[in-house]
């Protein structure tokens, strides 16, 4: 039922389609929205529009972008023989988080899953071997999730990449800080395993 007229049910139901959004944080934004200032909605819209016409793959390591080469590959600063490669542009902001990585990366939206009808095709994986053949590479970590999906695809790139003969890599998954092993599942623990440190 309709309470509040059809322009806010119009918002709602848009910010509903976002996701980890529901009905009642959709309604809670639209309400925020609508008892801001003209000038912050109008912002608000003005954002979403620019960013929408104005963002484009990156031509290098295919992340979102405003510009012909996004900052990190832009950068002189990073180290131009390493490429991390990862599923979407969000992973590639989680390890730029930790300050640690200096390399550039590879973005392949996505992850080999033939449950959803995404196969190698459907990746960045041309993007990636057309960069190999023009750059000196030295090692390629495969950072793809610990799903299922991302094992399959970190699996399937190491075998097409296997005769460059690139040093490869795959980034250790353990148990998270704080987790209780009783409610870690298998797969996690195994990598644990595999990724153990020795001390002495």
């Amino acid at each position: 039922m309709d309470y509040f007229g059809l322009h806010i049910g119009k918002l709602v139901e848009e910010l509903s389609r976002l996701p980890g959004i529901g009905p009642k944080t959709a309604q809670r934004l639209a309400f925020y929205i609508i008892n801001q200032p003209e000038n912050t909605a109008n912002n608000l819209a003005s954002a979403i529009v620019n960013a929408k016409a104005n963002t484009k793959y990156c031509t290098k390591c295919c992340t979102i972008t405003d510009g012909e080469l996004c900052p990190i590959c832009k950068s002189e600063k990073r180290d131009k023989t390493t490429i991390m490669v990862v599923e979407e542009p969000r992973d590639m902001a989680a390890y730029e988080r930790t300050r640690q990585y200096k390399g550039l990366y590879h973005i392949l939206h996505g992850a080999i899953s033939p449950m959803l009808g995404i196969g190698p095709n459907d990746l960045k994986l041309r993007e990636l071997f057309q960069r190999l053949e023009k750059e000196d590479i030295q090692e390629i970590i495969l950072a793809t999730n610990s799903s299922v999906e991302g094992e399959a695809t970190a699996v399937y790139l190491s075998k097409l990449l296997k005769p460059l003969e690139i040093k490869i890599s795959r980034i250790a998954n353990g148990v998270p800080v704080g987790g209780d092993l009783e409610y870690v599942d298998e797969v996690t623990l195994s990598r644990a395993l595999e990724g153990r440190i020795f001390l002495t």
